[in-house]
């Protein structure tokens, strides 16, 4: 955490809530994914969300993550650990980068601050279990998981129809439209008629 201190009243209520989001089962299959993708270089952090956040705030072992979903060029050339909170942003930066990049949308990407103060871990889990799905859904031979840890993401079923099957489509009533097979309402009534005296 960053050098704040402690939140009262209306701001300790939102952080409350945020934190209410962080998952702790979540937090278990990243790391294990995240240990296996990266290799033996990669040691596993303390268990919890301090733990988890220590673990990832320098942005070495989120560099190695991203690094080892490409298989030609890798987008983050420079992975060093440093103690200085400006490079280990930009380490974090650098990630983030790549990993939109990759194809991780911009709605399911965390603040550099978000990481780095402990502001809001549950993005991090959100980003990093977006760019899981994404590397388990493109199935390039990078993806170092279980197929169960991380959903498959929708892909386009694009389809052909020649003009024949078009014209053909125009003529029959879908079954949303539904029918009423010639029905009227003819003799029905609803309640008593109206009394007027």
């Amino acid at each position: 955490m960053a050098n704040k201190g402690p939140a009262f009243g209306m701001s300790r209520h939102v952080q409350d809530k945020i934190d209410s989001k962080y998952d702790a089962e979540l937090e278990l299959i990243l790391v294990e994914w995240i240990s296996r993708q990266c290799g033996a270089g990669v040691s596993k952090p303390e268990a919890g969300k301090m733990g988890f956040q220590a673990w990832l705030k320098d942005g070495c072992v989120l560099s190695e993550l991203i690094n080892s979903l490409f298989t030609a060029e890798k987008p983050v050339k420079k992975i060093q650990s440093s103690t200085a909170a400006f490079k280990q942003m930009e380490q974090i930066s650098q990630f983030l980068n790549a990993s939109e990049k990759y194809g991780v949308t911009k709605t399911d990407m965390f603040q550099t601050v978000d990481l780095w103060e402990g502001k809001d871990l549950a993005a991090v889990q959100r980003t990093l279990s977006a760019l899981g799905s994404l590397a388990f859904t493109k199935d390039e031979g990078t993806y170092n998981g279980d197929p169960n840890w991380f959903f498959k993401k929708s892909q386009e079923n694009k389809r052909d129809f020649s003009d024949d099957q078009m014209k053909a489509g125009k003529n029959v009533i879908g079954l949303q439209m539904g029918s009423n097979k010639g029905a009227s309402q003819e003799g029905m009534s609803y309640g008593r008629s109206r009394q007027i005296l």
